[in-house]
C-alpha cells in the first residue's frame, strides 16, 4: 500500500484546524480564503502549462487525439472538459476523450476500487488503440492513483505523448509523463478532499489547455468561437450574433447566410467576405488549415 502521509493533499491545513467550531459565514470565509490560493499555484505552473499546449496542438493538428484519464473528481473534471468541446469548438467527439475509472456509472455514483485496478487503467487505454500521434493526459491529485498510472505506462509504451496533472508536489518525480503540471494549492480545507481547491486548481489547468489548443487550431477568431456547434437556441443566437458582427449585416441576413452555410459559422464569414459559395468557402477553408484569418486572405 502507498504511504500517503507525506502528501501535500493529504496533510492537514492548520488553517481550518477550528472550522467545525466557527459560525456559517466563518467557514465560508475559511474556504474563501483557501480558494484564494488556488490562482497563485496554477499561474506558478504557466510555463508547463504553455509548453503541454503546444504538445497537445501539435498532435491534433496532425489527426491524433487528446485523452484525459482520471479516477473520481479527477476523472469527472476531464470528462466534463472532453464533452464541451464539441459544442464549444465543433469538433468531433472522439478528438477529446475522457476515461474514469470505474466507467460511465463511475460519473454520478462512487465505484468502489476502481482507482486501484491499474489493469484497468492498460486495458482503457488498448481499447481506444492509442497511438503515437496522441496525447494522454493523466490526473490525479495525489499523483500515486494505479488506475492513472498503470495507464499512463501505457501510453507511453505505445508511443502517445504524455502529461500529468497534478497537485502533490512530492509525487511528481516518480510520475511517468513527459510533461509534469504540479500546482502546489496546499492541504485542502476538509482534509484530503481533493474536490476542493485540487479540484478547482484542475479545473483551470484543464480549460486553459483545451482553450489554447482550439485557439492554436483555429477555431477561435479575435475571441470569438467561430467553429461553435448550434444544437440550441442560446448557440444559434450566438452563431448569429458572430456572423453579423465580422460581416456587418443585420440580423435576418446573417440568419440567412447561416442557414446558406449549412449553420457553419466560418463558411458564413468566408461565403460573405469573398463573395462566394457554400462548397468554395469550405474549399478556402480547407486549403488554410481551419484558419479563418487566412481564408480570408490573412489581412483581417
Amino acid at each position: 500500500m502507498t504511504d500517503r502521509s507525506k502528501l501535500t493533499t493529504e496533510k492537514r491545513n492548520p488553517r481550518s484546524a477550528d472550522i467545525d467550531r466557527r459560525s456559517t459565514l466563518g467557514m465560508v470565509d475559511v474556504i474563501q480564503a483557501e480558494d484564494r490560493r488556488v490562482a497563485a499555484a496554477v499561474r506558478r505552473e504557466r510555463r508547463r502549462i504553455a509548453a503541454a499546449v503546444d504538445v497537445i496542438a501539435d498532435r491534433l493538428a496532425r489527426g491524433g487525439r487528446l485523452f484525459y484519464v482520471g479516477a473520481g473528481t479527477s476523472g469527472r473534471l476531464g470528462v466534463l472538459d472532453a464533452s464541451e468541446c464539441p459544442p464549444t469548438f465543433g469538433t468531433r467527439p472522439t478528438m477529446v476523450q475522457g476515461i474514469i475509472a470505474g466507467g460511465r456509472r463511475a460519473l454520478v455514483r462512487a465505484v468502489e476500487g476502481a482507482e486501484d485496478r491499474a489493469a484497468d487503467g492498460v486495458a482503457a487505454i488498448n481499447r481506444r488503440r492509442v497511438g503515437e500521434h496522441d496525447v494522454v493526459c493523466g490526473i490525479a491529485a495525489s499523483g500515486v492513483t494505479p488506475f492513472v498510472l498503470a495507464a499512463m505506462k501505457r501510453a507511453r509504451k505505445l508511443g502517445a505523448a504524455t502529461l500529468f496533472v497534478t497537485c502533490a508536489p512530492e509525487a511528481a518525480a516518480r510520475i511517468p509523463a513527459d510533461i509534469v503540471i504540479a500546482a502546489v494549492v496546499g492541504p485542502e480545507v476538509v482534509t484530503g478532499s481533493t474536490r476542493m481547491k485540487a479540484g478547482t486548481a484542475t479545473k483551470l489547468i484543464l480549460n486553459t489547455l483545451t482553450t489554447a489548443t482550439m485557439i492554436r487550431l483555429g477555431k477561435v477568431y479575435g475571441n470569438l468561437m467561430v467553429d461553435l456547434r448550434a444544437t440550441n437556441e442560446k448557440l444559434r443566437d450566438r452563431s448569429e450574433r458572430i456572423v453579423a458582427e465580422l460581416t456587418g449585416l443585420t440580423r435576418p441576413r446573417a440568419r440567412s447566410l447561416l442557414k446558406a452555410a449549412g449553420g457553419e459559422v466560418k463558411t458564413a464569414i468566408v461565403m460573405h467576405a469573398r463573395r462566394v459559395g457554400a462548397e468554395q468557402a469550405r474549399a478556402l477553408l480547407k486549403a488554410s488549415g481551419g484558419q479563418l484569418r487566412g481564408a480570408l486572405g490573412g489581412g483581417r
